[in-house]
């Protein structure tokens, strides 16, 4: 079921999702060589505690941690591990949930560790990320839920790319994953109808090769099945009268 928030549900969604992208933010600084996934782990609780915040993953359907570091051919749910040191080239995806004041907060950010190894690791992520605010531009009134999927999936696959399907966005509020599940793919007009008050995580996950899944046998870390590389951008978004508003972003 959807519920529409309130003004004043919004708001509380938003001060949870900006401590999000204050975490988001710091963790560029360990994206570099020689440092670890755990670094970043202990960084960000340390952050999110000391705003008043508490960690929304950790414990949340038994992981274990308060990011997930996916590297590489890791497209979600990778574990922060502290064997799990950053190399010249490595693509970082950080995903990162803060509880505030019973509202969730959810965002995700990819980064390269030093240089580009080549041309379409750049390219991969700069179309996730672009196709992440295709999404946003068309979370409207009046829309459906199929409009943002497509967004998403026209601008990645316009050059090559492969949308992940097994693993979807979702609706956020009080708790971290409600109603609706939103697809990184659909059709043009398809789907629930968008309406004023609905706030949504939209987040793709992208392979530059094909979209199929493996689960790793720690059962959360989800890799591509060729072993090309993913990327992943996430927003807390809420329609507004006059168009989509992002809550996650500083």
């Amino acid at each position: 079921m959807i519920r529409l928030k309130s003004p004043e549900e919004i708001v509380k969604i938003e001060v949870a999702a900006k401590i999000v992208a204050e975490v988001l933010m710091r963790l560029s600084e360990y994206a570099v060589v020689g440092a670890s996934a755990y670094d970043m782990e202990m960084a960000a609780t340390e952050f999110i505690h000391n705003r008043g915040g508490t960690p929304a993953f950790k414990g949340y359907g038994g992981y274990p941690y308060t990011l997930c570091v996916s590297v590489n051919d890791e497209i979600i749910h990778g574990f922060p591990s502290r064997d799990k040191i950053f190399a010249a080239g490595d693509i970082v995806s950080v995903d990162c949930g803060v509880l505030k004041d019973g509202y969730y907060g959810d965002a995700a950010k990819t980064f390269v560790v030093d240089e580009f190894l080549n041309e379409r690791d750049r390219l991969l992520l700069e179309k996730t990320e672009e196709s992440l605010y295709e999404g946003i531009r068309a979370a409207v009134a009046g829309n459906r839920l199929g409009d943002i999927g497509h967004a998403v999936q026209t601008c990645v696959e316009g050059v090559g790319f492969s949308v992940i399907r097994d693993y979807v966005g979702h609706g956020i509020g009080s708790s971290l994953h409600e109603d609706p599940h939103i697809p990184n793919f659909g059709r043009q007009g398809s789907g629930m109808l968008l309406r004023v008050g609905m706030t949504l995580a939209i987040e793709p996950m992208v392979a530059s090769g094909q979209y199929n899944v493996e689960l790793l046998e720690d059962g959360w870390t989800a890799v591509t099945a060729d072993g090309s590389r993913a990327a992943h951008f996430e927003h807390d978004i809420a329609i507004m009268e006059d168009g989509p508003r992002i809550l996650s972003r500083l």
